[in-house]
């Protein structure tokens, strides 16, 4: 499942808009049903954000071919990584 900059722009207004406590995650895997989607902690993810916001790190994941990896490439995109900030 590619990323539209539809689907950019949506998460984009979620993150944005993230208040400390709030279930971004459940929100996000509602809006986009067929996304795998983990959380964790900024720590624990040593590459470059995709896009970063005040509460988030957003990476995108790319497990098309077997092995998963972070990409940059939103055609690519099969997960998000969202990464909360301490």
């Amino acid at each position: 499942m590619a990323l539209s900059e539809a689907d950019l722009s949506e998460i984009e207004s979620v993150l944005s808009a993230a208040v400390p406590g709030a279930p971004v995650a459940a929100l996000l895997r509602q809006k986009f049903p067929g996304m795998s989607l983990t959380q964790c902690d900024s720590t624990d993810v040593t590459e470059a954000p995709f896009r970063s916001y005040p509460g988030f790190e957003l990476h995108l994941l790319d497990s098309a071919d077997h092995c998963a990896h972070v990409t940059d490439d939103p055609s690519r995109a099969t997960g998000l990584i969202l990464a909360r900030r301490g």
